[in-house]
């Protein structure tokens, strides 16, 4: 059990670390593309921790949250943008949504003992 526990553990990281490297590179060149990278992390984050009931997971549950609903709230925004166009309100609102992001990768990371 603690090994199978472990295994999500290390998977639920390494996605973790591939959400925070598609994010440095977003706030490096501002490519839109990279969402799609980051939504591909999001989701193999939840499939890992999404109905675990072990200590870790249920530890890093708020700042996953986080992560799930803001990300949610990014797509939401990018999808009401006319052709693809983001105006200042909408990158106000993403900026937001990404640095809330930002914020509980770290906090995760920390509590993990990754940083």
């Amino acid at each position: 059990m603690q090994q199978e526990a472990n295994e999500h553990h290390i998977a639920f990281i390494e996605q973790l670390v591939r959400l925070n490297g598609a994010m440095a590179e977003l706030f490096k060149n501002s490519n839109l593309e990279l969402f799609g990278e980051m939504n591909k992390a999001i989701k193999a984050m939840y499939r890992e921790q999404h109905g675990k009931d072990d200590e870790v997971f249920r530890a890093i549950d708020p700042d996953c949250e986080v992560i799930y609903e803001n990300f949610d709230m990014i797509i939401a925004v990018l999808r009401t943008t006319e052709n693809g166009v983001i105006d200042e309100g909408a990158r106000k609102a993403l900026n937001k949504f990404l640095h809330n992001i930002d914020e509980a990768v770290v906090n995760i990371a920390s509590m993990l003992g990754v940083i």
